[in-house]
C-alpha cells in the first residue's frame, strides 16, 4: 500500500536507509541481542548519512524535512527489530522537546550533536512508584545559586546506559497546586556530578535496547539546562506524548504487518498430512483474520500520520492508534507463533523474538487501559 503522505524523495530515502541497513543492521542485529546493547558506531554511522533527526532544521545540522521522513526511517527500523525503538526514541520523542521548548543555546549546543549520533539522548519520566501518573512525580529539583539540585530515581529508561543527555521529569514546586502545576524539565548531560546509573534491566524482550535505572543524588544541574518555563513542563510532556504515542503505533503495526508475512512464507512452505499447512481451512480462517485486522489498521494509522503531519488535533486518534494497534500486534504474534507449531518457540524462528518484544508496546508510553481512560474522556464520558 502506498502512503497517501509520501512521495518518491520519501521511497528514494526508504530505498536508501534499506540498502544501509542491509549491510550495517540486519546482519549484526542477532549479535546485539546477545551483546544486549547496540554499538554506538550504528549510531554515528546512522548520523553521517542523514538517518537521525531528519526534521531538525538545517540551521542545527538536520535536514529539514517533513515528518514523513520519520515515519520512512521508524518502519524500516523496526523491520529488522523491535530493539531498535531507542533511535525512534531520541530522534522523535527527545530532540522534539529541545527543538519545541529550547533556547537558542540550547539548541546550538546539542541539536548538531544529536544529528551526528555523538549525542544519545533519552528522557526521564517513569520512577520506581509513578508509571503513567506524572503528576505526582517523587524527583525535586531545587533551585541553589546558578545551579538546581536534584534529587530522585527514575527507571525503566529506554537509552539509560549510553545515554548522553537526559531529558529528566522533575518537581521544582513540590507544594504546587494543582500538583501538575510544579512538573519541570531539565537537561542532564552525561558528566553531571551527582548522577549515576544503576542497573541494566533485564527484560523479557528489546534485548539489544538498553534500559536502566538513573539516579539523581543531589545532582548539580546548571539552571541554563532548563527547558523552557519552569513549572510547564507537565504540559510540555502532554503535547509531546502524541508524536511518543504515533511512534509506538507505527511500530506495532509493522510488526504485525512483518509477522503476518513471515507466517505466509512459512505455512505455505510447512507440510502436514501429505499438504502445506496454508491449504487447513483454519489455517486460511487465521490468515485472512489477520490480513484483515492488518489491513484496517494501516488504513486508520495512514489517515492518522497525514493529519498529524498536517498539523491536527489528534489526540483522541493518537490514543485509540496506540491502543488498539498494539493489541493487534500482539495477537497477530500470539496466532503466528501458533501456526509455526513447535518451530515457533524455537529462537533460530524470528517470530519467537517478534513474540518476546511486542508485548511492552501496550505498556511503554502509557498503558493502553491510560489510552481508553483518554479517549472516554474526550467523548466526553
Amino acid at each position: 500500500m502506498k502512503h497517501p503522505y509520501l512521495n518518491d524523495e520519501h521511497e528514494i530515502f526508504r530505498r536508501s536507509l534499506r540498502k544501509f541497513l542491509e549491510n550495517a543492521a540486519y546482519p549484526f542485529y542477532e549479535q546485539w541481542e546477545e551483546d544486549r546493547l547496540i554499538p554506538r558506531s550504528l549510531w554515528t554511522k546512522m548520523g553521517e548519512q542523514g538517518f537521525l533527526c531528519p526534521d531538525v532544521e538545517e540551521d542545527y545540522g538536520g535536514l529539514g524535512v517533513d515528518w514523513g521522513f520519520s515515519v520512512v526511517i521508524n518502519e524500516e527500523l523496526e523491520r529488522v527489530g523491535s530493539g531498535l525503538v531507542g533511535i525512534g526514541l531520541h530522534s522523535d520523542i527527545v530532540v522534539p522537546y529541545i527543538g519545541s521548548f529550547g533556547t537558542e543555546e540550547q539548541k546550538k549546543r546539542w541539536l548538531p550533536r544529536c544529528v551526528t549520533g555523538e549525542l544519545i539522548s533519552a528522557i526521564a519520566m517513569t520512577e520506581p512508584g509513578t508509571g503513567s501518573d506524572l503528576a505526582n512525580i517523587k524527583t525535586t529539583a531545587r533551585l541553589d545559586g546558578d545551579h538546581y539540585v536534584l534529587n530522585g530515581q527514575k527507571t525503566f529508561i529506554t537509552n539509560g546506559i549510553q545515554s548522553d543527555l537526559i531529558l529528566v521529569a522533575c518537581k521544582t514546586d513540590p507544594n504546587a497546586v494543582p500538583k501538575h502545576k510544579g512538573v519541570s524539565l531539565l537537561l542532564v548531560e552525561r558528566d553531571t556530578p551527582g548522577f549515576s546509573r544503576g542497573r541494566k534491566l533485564n527484560k523479557v524482550g528489546l534485548h539489544c535496547q538498553d534500559t536502566a535505572e538513573l539516579i539523581f543524588e543531589d545532582c548539580r544541574v546548571p539552571k541554563e539546562n532548563l527547558l523552557g518555563e519552569e513549572g510547564k513542563g507537565f504540559l510540555y510532556m502532554m503535547d509531546k506524548l502524541q508524536q511518543e504515542r504515533l511512534v509506538v503505533a507505527i511500530a506495532a503495526q509493522t510488526a504485525a504487518e512483518v509477522m503476518l508475512k513471515d507466517t505466509i512464507e512459512y505455512v505455505k512452505s510447512r507440510e502436514a498430512f501429505g499438504k502445506s499447512i496454508s491449504q487447513f481451512q483454519n489455517t486460511q480462517f487465521k490468515i485472512a483474520e489477520m490480513s484483515t485486522e492488518v489491513e484496517m489498521g494501516r488504513a486508520f494509522l495512514d489517515q492518522l500520520i497525514a493529519e498529524h503531519i498536517d498539523g491536527q488535533n489528534v489526540v483522541t486518534k493518537v490514543s485509540m492508534a496506540k491502543w488498539k494497534l498494539t493489541d493487534t500486534a500482539k495477537r497477530v504474534a500470539g496466532e503466528c507463533m501458533q501456526l509455526h507449531g513447535g518451530y515457533g518457540y524455537m529462537e533460530e524462528y524470528e517470530i519467537a523474538r517478534r513474540f518476546r518484544d511486542i508485548q511492552v508496546s501496550s505498556i511503554y508510553a502509557g498503558t493502553n487501559e491510560i489510552m481508553k481512560t483518554i479517549i472516554a474522556k474526550n467523548l466526553g464520558l
